[in-house]
């Protein structure tokens, strides 16, 4: 995935904070607490805590956040003629979504009956009877109150709106208010770090900051997201206003999420940096080392190289084959990282590199959540 940058001046790539952003990751973490386990403590606790009326809205519109993360919760970025900034508090948040129009609107909220055609930048499905047919036969595979919601979307936008605003409002009394003070802090904390950085060091050394996934090639003025889906926008969009804003989130561990859409500010959405967690590979080495250990071969390599190290030679003999193959199959594991070599006297000894290998159920969760 890729933002343009070429042309953008440096004062409008910003780093800040926004509750509302933060509303909807903290909502997903409610609903998929199994991409989040170190919240599953806050996520029990809170859920257990919800008055029944409101856990059912939750349950009503959990598409907004569950499988795709709307971008209603970032309206800030959509707003035609906006200065692109978010809100201080939810309330700020939310008077900005109130100025998005009802097209942006419903096409935001009804994303996940478009996520393939999200780059696209189709029409709402309030503007084409085509999009409005699509956004219905596919809330159908979500079930009945999805068709419903969507359906009441199309028909009613400003109702549907209020009864929005009004869900985000109960859930700050609920929870939100309490858990929005308590990380704001580290939040506030970090974007200011990330801002002075930028100024100090440079865009490079502000990226590296905010993920190993995120890089920049200031010849070609882009800056490259490592994520499996696949998108490019531009941050110096006249159309659009000029501008780029990365927001930091407590609960965003391991999403890494790119707002890209059409008319729309370009958003980075990254997890506040957790000193006890590796940097996650990137796709291109996870399914490298993914596609070096699915030969059988190489599986009975490893089977030996991860009891003690072998030489070449070792592993022909105990395998029934000659060592070039072996060779060959040994260097496409130490391409994958999988395999380290140490030489001792004249024979060189392989063995698997454990931590690598057990970390590869986590990288491959961290990439496809990315």
């Amino acid at each position: 995935m890729n933002i343009d940058i070429a042309g953008l001046p440096p004062d409008r790539i910003v780093f800040e904070t926004s509750p509302l952003a933060e509303l909807g990751l903290a909502l997903h973490a409610l609903s998929e607490p199994g991409h989040h386990p170190g919240l599953h403590g806050w996520a029990t606790a809170t859920a257990a805590a919800l008055e029944p009326d409101l856990a059912d809205r939750l349950l009503e519109a959990e598409f907004l956040w569950r499988n795709t993360f709307s971008d209603i919760f970032m309206p800030f970025a959509g707003v035609r003629g906006g200065d692109g900034r978010a809100g201080a508090t939810l309330a700020e948040d939310l008077d900005i979504l109130d100025r998005l129009d009802d097209e942006r609107f419903v096409a935001a909220a009804l994303e996940f009956t478009c996520a393939g055609l999200y780059g696209a930048g189709a029409p709402s499905p309030l503007a084409s009877a085509a999009m409005r047919t699509r956004a219905l036969d596919l809330a159908a595979a979500r079930g009945p109150q999805q068709v419903e919601f969507t359906q009441r979307l199309l028909t009613d936008p400003v109702t549907v709106r209020t009864w929005i605003r009004r869900l985000f409002e109960d859930c700050d009394q609920a929870f939100f208010s309490d858990t929005w003070m308590r990380v704001r802090i580290q939040l506030v904390a970090d974007a200011r770090y990330k801002t002075e950085l930028l100024r100090r060091k440079g865009l490079g050394e502000a990226l590296s900051a905010v993920s190993a996934a995120l890089s920049v090639d200031t010849d070609a003025g882009r800056i490259s997201i490592d994520k499996l889906s696949e998108g490019r926008t531009n941050a110096a969009d006249p159309a659009v206003g000029p501008g780029l804003t990365l927001i930091p989130s407590s609960f965003g561990w391991p999403h890494l999420m790119v707002l890209h859409a059409p008319g729309w500010r370009p958003v980075i959405h990254y997890p506040v940096h957790l000193p006890d967690l590796p940097s996650p590979a990137s796709v291109e080495l996870l399914q490298l080392r993914m596609e070096a250990l699915a030969h059988p071969m190489r599986m009975r390599l490893c089977r030996n190289l991860a009891r003690s190290p072998y030489t070449t030679g070792e592993l022909a003999d105990s395998h029934g084959i000659t060592p070039p193959e072996v060779s060959r199959h040994l260097s496409l594991l130490k391409k994958a990282g999988l395999v380290t070599t140490r030489r001792r006297g004249r024979y060189v000894l392989h063995q698997l590199d454990l931590t690598v290998v057990a970390r590869l159920g986590s990288d491959f969760l961290e990439g496809v959540l990315r």
